[in-house]
């Protein structure tokens, strides 16, 4: 289980900078109550704030109502999943709904494992895509470093091959259930302690050396884990960085029989982030 701390840190200088650069590569809108620089600043990570997707508590609201009532996690699991799997089918004749196994192979869970199989897949460019697209996060590594217009146009390509129907809004559904859960978990806040490895230099961006580690920005959607051996396992530079709880987007554990089970691993939203080097 990933460690927890009350806060993230103090934020690194230059904070006003960050936000200058960042916004000229970003996008100017996004769709939550907080904008893009602010969510990938160092500075979020020193005091993270609540992120919410607008719209999707008021829309949902019934739903949340009921999963506030249940006091056991299983139970508000299995209610998420059924939930999420029939509400976009609501519309339609119950006799033309698909199967249920079709509805998994094309909802939330189909991403969550092919992000598990290959983050540079598919499903790994519909994941950094909703990022992109909800928070205003900008991807920077997609097979290949996203610096000019053909990574790009490979990277979108991937995208819409990748989605299908209503996946963005099951995805928006998901983070809020995430963000509730580590609320029931973490009462009092902070940040989970967790770990990254990486053996491709070009899928983050090391911008300078602190008193207190390092300041990386990381992709718009990166796995980590709670696990420090298992960082080891994917690359010869790991990290221990401390993430807020409003930048989980999902957790192993989160759902009992959902993907992603092993390796503790956390999909975590990026931006900038003090961190901490470690040595073999």
């Amino acid at each position: 289980m990933a460690s927890m701390s009350a806060g993230c840190g103090e934020p690194s200088g230059g904070a006003d900078e960050g936000a200058a650069w960042y916004v000229k590569r970003t996008a100017l809108f996004n769709r939550c109550n907080l904008s893009p620089w602010a969510i990938a600043s160092q500075a979020f990570q020193a005091n993270p704030q609540p992120i919410e997707i607008a719209w999707l508590r008021v829309e949902h609201q019934g739903f949340f109502d009921l999963l506030a009532r249940l006091d056991d996690a299983t139970e508000r699991a299995q209610l998420f999943q059924h939930y999420v799997l029939t509400r976009f089918w609501a519309h339609e004749d119950r006799e033309d709904w698909p199967d249920e196994g079709q509805r998994r192979r094309q909802s939330y869970l189909a991403v969550l494992r092919g992000w598990g199989i290959d983050s540079n897949g598919p499903s790994g460019a519909v994941l950094k895509g909703w990022a992109e697209n909800r928070f205003g996060l900008r991807p920077i590594w997609h097979r290949t470093a996203l610096s000019d217009h053909d990574a790009q146009e490979g990277y979108a390509a991937e995208r819409m091959r990748g989605a299908t129907t209503g996946v963005g809004m099951q995805l928006d559904l998901l983070y809020a259930f995430c963000q509730d859960e580590l609320r029931r978990r973490h009462p009092d806040g902070g940040c989970l302690t967790l770990h990254r490895g990486s053996h491709d230099a070009e899928a983050y961006v090391v911008k300078a050396p602190d008193a207190r580690g390092q300041l990386v920005e990381f992709n718009n959607v990166s796995s980590f884990t709670a696990d420090p051996e298992t960082a080891w396992e994917f690359g010869s530079r790991v990290w221990r960085v401390r993430v807020p709880l409003q930048k989980v987007v999902y957790f192993s554990g989160l759902l009992p029989d959902g993907p992603l089970q092993g390796e503790s691993e956390h999909i975590v939203l990026g931006g900038d982030y003090l961190v901490e080097p470690l040595l073999c």
